[in-house]
């Protein structure tokens, strides 16, 4: 339970005082939430080097998911215009992975970037669901 679910919990039964933002049965209404935040894996290894003067913060990647990577049966690869920018990295995935079989509704942006010779420090990505 939330804080906000459990105070307006605690003043619905004090006397039936609503915080702003609650609905009547108690539940927040449908928003995009910040679901993780990460850098992007294997930014090295696909077409992010050729597209770097075209990325810019706030700009949407496609999340695809690959449930026969030989490498991670959890998988989300990172698009952005049909060019790989790499991976949601392994110890990080199995929640976006299981939101994206089940067809709930999330989204990918580019939150970061920066210019640095390690390329776990290239690109950062938030993903937002859609709750």
């Amino acid at each position: 339970m939330s804080r906000r679910t459990f105070l307006q919990t605690i003043l619905t039964l004090a006397g039936g005082i609503a915080l702003p933002g609650i609905t009547k049965s108690g539940s927040i209404p449908d928003q995009w939430r910040t679901l993780q935040t990460f850098p992007v894996a294997g930014f090295q290894y696909h077409q992010g080097e050729t597209i770097w003067p075209q990325l810019a913060a706030d700009q949407t990647v496609t999340l695809i998911r690959e449930p026969e990577n030989p490498y991670d049966q959890r998988a989300v690869r990172l698009d952005w215009h049909g060019n790989t920018l790499g991976y949601v990295p392994k110890d990080e995935n199995a929640a976006i992975s299981q939101l994206i079989d089940r067809g709930e509704k999330i989204s990918a942006l580019i939150t970061g970037l920066k210019k640095s010779n390690n390329p776990w420090e290239r690109i950062t990505v938030e993903v937002r669901w859609w709750a």
